[in-house]
């Protein structure tokens, strides 16, 4: 199911941190405070503020039973999260999903740089993931507004095929970063 986020969730999700945390969640699965703020670099005062901010607009939750004592995990809220489209997007609304698209999309290409120079798929015997890892497609498409509005609702699909939580996924599997970008060429 589709989730828009109100112009307050959008704004606590535009923050450079709580996208750090969103990402560390996202890709290495359910955390502590304390373990997020050691992987980020943060105190665990000022992660726990930001996780606090992160569940209120429903990004995060804690997951039940994983802790110990006073321990709190946290993991990422697995949803189809959408953005107000551009069309109904007044000016405030317009600079927040600009700035959280600008901290978003750098963040990602830092990580596919970093992946790629360290070769991070494995050594040299991982060959399933070496020959699979790094795919690449670009090209162009002629299409209606309605055509692409389809085709993106179609790759949707196809993601939401493969998604699953990490205590469900194959010993083999590891999380696999995707991004759709499409816009008009001229």
């Amino acid at each position: 199911m589709p989730f828009t986020p109100s112009l307050s969730g959008l704004k606590a999700l535009a923050h450079p941190r709580r996208l750090q945390i969103m990402e560390q969640l996202a890709h290495h699965g359910p955390a502590t405070s304390a373990r997020l703020a050691r992987a980020l670099g943060l105190n665990t005062g000022a992660t726990s503020y930001h996780l606090r901010a992160l569940a209120g607009h429903g990004f995060v939750e804690e997951t039940a039973g994983t802790g110990h004592g006073r321990e709190r995990w946290w993991r990422a809220v697995s949803q189809d999260l959408r953005l107000p489209p551009r069309s109904r997007q007044d000016a405030e609304t317009r600079a927040v999903v600009d700035e959280m698209n600008r901290l978003a999309y750098a963040s990602d290409l830092r990580l596919f740089e970093e992946r790629q120079r360290t070769d991070a798929v494995g050594d040299a015997e991982d060959a399933d993931w070496q020959d699979a890892a790094f795919p690449y497609s670009r090209g162009t498409i002629r299409v209606t507004p309605a055509e692409l509005r389809d085709f993106f609702e179609e790759y949707i699909a196809l993601v939401n095929r493969y998604k699953r939580a990490h205590e469900d996924a194959p010993p083999d599997s590891r999380t696999v970063l995707t991004r759709f970008l499409a816009f008009p060429a001229s």
